[in-house]
């Protein structure tokens, strides 16, 4: 695949009059459909999944409606619910469920492909995750809109600065800073477009950044990783020392096992890196059911169960049922880690999930959002992760909760 200069210049000085000129009448378009919706019950004989999806449609007609904005927005956690909408999709053939993904692409990809709001220049990794949907939608409709706009975040990664050690920024904000989080916005969408579009010649590389991030989060006592790593040791929450930052958070966790067994998908059994990833998703499992607690649940700040403020949290549960669950299949896994996965779900359906008399389900306890650094500033201290709005059917949580109901096809 090559990339069209001519025709990406095109397209940015086009994209205002597309976007301006035939703005969509969203409002209107909410309306019907919200008025339509209110009388749809959900089957309790459906699967988990698709209750839960079907709720998300009912509440939200449109998928970029999901995030409360009063506009259409490209980012990660609509790609993460998206992710999980296409998984059922694949397993139920509903095309209810590919027809929610296309409108959001449609929506925000114009027909020379440039992306509404999306600024390379920003470098910020979590702008690739939503990437991922566009693949299946090419593969579907051979549109070229779709192939311009995975070049451009493939031209992303291949600007995007690096630590010294050659690990990808955070985001351009965050100079010389690996997050956990970030694993799972960009490795699995380049391991996808390069395996597809490159002859997979970069796979080295996407292990690598699996590789770097581990050894320096890694925490020898418990196998558990720290949320992020500052190659500079400058920022305050950085260990002076190790510049890993100071606690555990479960999300960051399953971020990256989520990215781990997603990445593993796009690596040959012959490919000299594949052992060492699978190696890391063992290791990490096994960290994990640790402080996995009697209800199946894990806690926000994963280690520190006893501490006063701490709570048991959705979305790193789903994401962790999720890696086990995809992790056993795939024959990458134990097959305990199955019981662990099957344990963690009861846990969800008994203790963080609501169902209304309509039967529109909630996923309750989720942590709204966590990072580092910033401003106002985020010290990465146990008092922070507690401190952060715990809310109901966040997509952190429902993306998760439907990528590993049907992962394990309850």
């Amino acid at each position: 695949m090559s990339y069209k200069p001519l025709y990406y210049l095109i397209s940015s000085v086009l994209v205002t009059t597309f976007f301006i000129g035939c703005k969509p009448d969203t409002k209107l378009k909410y309306t019907e459909n919200t008025e339509i919706s209110e009388s749809l019950v959900i089957s309790d004989t459906l699967p988990w999944s698709e209750r839960l999806a079907e709720s998300i449609i009912k509440r939200h007609p449109e998928a970029w409606q999901t995030e409360g904005s009063e506009r259409p927005e490209w980012n990660y956690k609509i790609g993460l619910l998206l992710t999980s909408f296409e998984g059922l999709y694949e397993s139920s053939g509903k095309k209810q469920y590919r027809d929610y993904i296309k409108t959001f692409a449609d929506t925000l990809i114009n027909e020379f492909g440039v992306i509404k709001g999306y600024e390379r220049e920003k470098f910020n990794i979590d702008m690739i995750n939503s990437g991922k949907i566009l693949f299946n939608l090419y593969e579907e409709s051979k549109d070229s809109k779709y192939i311009v706009a995975l070049d451009t975040l493939r031209s992303q990664l291949k600007s995007h600065p690096r630590t010294s050690s050659n690990g990808f920024w955070h985001k351009k904000i965050y100079p010389n800073q690996m997050w956990l989080d970030g694993l799972y916005m960009g490795a699995s969408f380049y391991a996808q477009y390069n395996t597809l579009f490159e002859n997979g010649d970069k796979l080295d590389d996407i292990a690598y950044q699996f590789e770097l991030i581990w050894e320096h989060t890694i925490d020898s006592e418990t196998g558990l990783l720290y949320h992020a790593w500052d190659e500079s040791k400058q920022m305050d929450w950085a260990d002076k020392t190790t510049g890993k930052s100071p606690n555990f958070w479960s999300r960051s966790m399953g971020w990256y096992a989520m990215a781990l067994v997603d990445v593993l998908d796009y690596f040959p059994k012959d490919h000299p890196k594949r052992a060492l990833l699978i190696s890391y998703l063992n290791q990490l499992s096994e960290a994990l059911v640790k402080f996995q607690d009697e209800s199946g649940l894990w806690y926000q700040v994963t280690d520190m169960a006893e501490r006063k403020g701490n709570y048991l949290e959705a979305s790193g549960t789903c994401m962790f049922i999720y890696a086990f669950a995809k992790g056993v299949k795939k024959g990458y896994l134990p097959s305990i880690y199955r019981t662990y996965a099957d344990r963690g779900f009861k846990g969800m359906i008994d203790n963080l999930v609501e169902v209304e008399k309509d039967g529109e389900v909630h996923i309750t306890n989720i942590c709204k959002s966590a990072g580092l650094g910033g401003n106002p500033y985020r010290d990465g201290s146990f008092e922070y992760y507690i401190s952060e709005p715990i809310v109901t059917d966040n997509l952190h949580g429902t993306g998760p909760f439907i990528l590993a109901a049907n992962e394990l096809q309850q």
